[in-house]
């Protein structure tokens, strides 16, 4: 059915929030992924009456029928984006459009009805304004929004559901990985794959990063950071981390990633440093790299550098790749000249320390 984008959204401010004390307190040291602000987003859909009942409300538990649909049948989605705080005080997202978009293509690949962008805009914005005290003090914290949508209707067979909830909600973060912009260790996933071709790997879904958390939790065990996943077919082809896009800087001056080819979600981070560095003067190649080779150039000194990048940790150098056939080094096994000037670059601009010359900051209040 069509849907009227100018939904109006009420607001039902929290009655017992945190105290500020409190808040300040806790935004010492955020950490990332486990503190909450006072209120969240929430959008109702059912089939015959489209998106309705838009609420920005208190905080709370979902209540939830042991039948819900998405309880057996995964039909989930979400993203990943934050709010700044500018160099002038103001509030500003990085691309938002560019989330909304994804979100209605996840959507259309895991058979939910599409969120119209300006809904998902506004539902996001209006969080951010009556959270806007939930900023953390520290210095490079952000305010993490997780728009998610997942089928609430409640029966059991296997078919779209008709009903959803929309929600979303927000956290105060502080850096993602623990040793914060140093580099990484990666291990390298050859019993695991994370998408195949005609699969979901180029949805932002639960189910993708649920088939990665075994090979994740072996990365661990190997003492690494993070896990990279070959493609299905071969278990040759380099394509993604559990949660970041991969880049690897040649000597020649080009920048390499991996092809999407439907197998890798696009990420929106990975498209502004693709940007970004055409604009450093690189020639960015989207091709096919192999494992063997990654191995090969990092010993031959023809690789100088290779770095991940995604919302939640920015840009975040690899310093080191470990896997059955033993490890390797990139390049002194720190970040590199061009990983950080990238990595600055990009933050200069969410943060608005420099000019935005592609309209990517959106300032809100």
């Amino acid at each position: 059915m069509a849907q009227d984008d100018s939904l109006e959204i009420i607001v039902q401010r929290n009655q017992d929030p945190v105290p500020a004390s409190d808040r300040m307190k806790l935004l010492d040291d955020p950490g990332f992924g486990n503190l909450f602000t006072d209120h969240m987003a929430v959008i109702r859909y059912r089939e015959d009456l489209g998106w309705h009942n838009a609420t920005v409300e208190a905080r709370a538990p979902i209540a939830m029928d042991p039948a819900s649909s998405v309880l057996h049948y995964a039909q989930e989605i979400f993203e990943g984006m934050k709010a700044y705080r500018l160099a002038d005080g103001a509030t500003a997202l990085f691309r938002p459009e560019e989330n909304a978009r994804r979100f209605q293509a996840s959507a259309r690949r895991m058979a939910m009805p599409e969120l119209p962008e300006d809904i998902f805009l506004k539902s996001v914005e209006t969080l951010v304004d009556i959270d806007r005290d939930w900023f953390p003090s520290a210095e490079g914290g952000s305010l993490y929004l997780r728009p998610f949508m997942f089928a609430s209707e409640v029966f059991l067979g296997v078919r779209p559901a008709k009903e959803y909830l929309y929600m979303v909600i927000a956290s105060p973060a502080g850096a993602y990985f623990k040793q914060g912009v140093s580099a990484i260790s990666i291990w390298v996933s050859e019993d695991y794959s994370r998408a195949a071709p005609g699969g979901t790997g180029a949805a932002k879904c639960g189910g993708n990063y649920a088939a990665s958390l075994v090979a994740q939790a072996e990365a661990i065990a190997q003492d690494c950071d993070q896990v990279v996943f070959l493609d299905a077919a071969e278990q040759r082809w380099v394509e993604e981390l559990g949660g970041m896009n991969l880049f690897f800087v040649m000597d020649d001056g080009r920048l390499i990633t991996p092809p999407l080819n439907g197998t890798i979600l696009p990420g929106i981070t990975r498209e502004s440093i693709m940007i970004l560095a055409r604009e450093e003067g690189l020639v960015v190649s989207e091709e096919a790299y192999a494992i063997d080779q990654w191995r090969a150039d990092a010993a031959s000194g023809k690789l100088r550098e290779t770095f991940a990048c995604g919302t939640a940790a920015v840009v975040t150098a690899v310093g080191t790749v470990r896997s059955q056939q033993g490890a390797f080094t990139i390049g002194t096994g720190g970040p590199g000249q061009l990983t950080e000037k990238l990595r600055m670059r990009l933050v200069d601009i969410q943060r608005g320390l420099v000019e935005d010359q592609h309209g990517w900051v959106k300032r809100l209040f």
